[in-house]
């Protein structure tokens, strides 16, 4: 599973680089702060809306720690999605949150 660390994540954004970032936290634990351009589908409707993702992009996966949005990437991957996982997920995040 490829992985990036939150730092990785924010210097790209930070670089200017367009990233698709899907956070799989549930919708409370969000409404404290997300990624900037994150869009939020909860690990248990992933299943049901990852039809809404592009199999020709790639996403970067985050969570609270790094272990749903490790399977969230496991998960994709199987279906032919080009996923990463941000280990370590918003605890490790030190950027600008929405």
């Amino acid at each position: 599973m490829k992985q990036f660390t939150a730092k990785e994540v924010e210097n790209l954004l930070k670089k200017g680089k367009a990233l698709n970032v899907i956070d799989v936290r549930e919708t409370d634990e969000v409404a404290a702060g997300k990624i900037q351009g994150a869009v939020n589908i909860p690990l248990v409707l992933l299943e049901f809306r990852m039809n809404e993702l592009d199999k020709s992009k790639e996403y970067i996966m985050v969570c609270r720690s790094g272990g749903r949005s490790g399977r969230a990437t496991q998960f994709l991957n199987s279906y032919g999605y080009k996923t990463i996982n941000m280990a370590g997920g918003m605890i490790a995040w030190e950027g600008s949150v929405d």
